[in-house]
């Protein structure tokens, strides 16, 4: 198994202890990312992956991170010193997802990340410096892919037979309201010859029972 690539995305303030995070490439088929490049004591170091441990609240059961106070679910106060510790009586709050179990392999990683790294240094400072490390596109899974064959869909035809190909006959017209088969006009005309009579009726008893 060999490193087949490396890629470090700087971090803006030099004077934090995060340097960088990485990504590294086994042999061109898989990746692991979010290494971190950290400033030690001794120097800088590679941190694996990992992910913060939790445990249950004893009243609700709900999980919380190891250096919560109190419960996020129902606000209980939880013991400060429930995190296991190491030999050196650190508490252990994060686990490691992905990691080597063998200082040979630790080595190679370290060694290879941290060359990687002091070469991104030197390449930031270069005009038109781009960093790579979120190009992980189409073309970088392209080889993952199955190949397949084009197949040309053709469009479907129609087909006419003698039992296709009958005329359907409109629907006769159904009877509609007495006033819908009567013209326009014709219902206008009747329209106001009925206000007219209507109004020649209040003329002819227009003064009645006035004497």
């Amino acid at each position: 198994m060999e490193i087949s690539e490396v890629r470090i995305k700087l971090m803006d303030d030099p004077h934090e202890r995060l340097q960088a995070f990485c990504s590294i490439t086994f042999d061109s088929c898989f990746v692991i990312r979010d290494l971190k490049i950290i400033q030690g004591a001794k120097g800088s170091f590679v941190a694996m992956p990992s992910r913060k441990l939790t445990d249950r609240c004893p009243r609700c059961h709900c999980k919380n991170h190891l250096r919560a106070l109190h419960c996020n679910q129902c606000g209980a106060k939880l013991d400060e010193d429930r995190a296991i510790k190491d030999n050196e009586g650190r508490a252990k709050l994060y686990a490691d997802i992905a990691h080597p179990i063998n200082s040979d392999c630790r080595e190679l990683i370290q060694r290879k990340v941290l060359e990687a790294y002091e070469d991104e240094v030197v390449r930031a400072k270069e005009p038109g410096y781009c960093c790579t490390y979120d190009d992980y596109g189409e073309d970088h899974f392209a080889t993952l892919r199955e190949p397949y064959e084009e197949v040309e869909f053709e469009a479907p035809r129609l087909v006419r037979t003698p039992e296709t190909s009958r005329r359907i006959e409109p629907a006769a017209a159904q009877p509609g309201p007495p006033h819908q088969n009567v013209p326009a006009a014709a219902r206008v005309n009747a329209t106001s010859r009925s206000e007219t009579r209507h109004v020649s009726e209040q003329d002819d008893n227009f003064g009645a029972g006035i004497d």
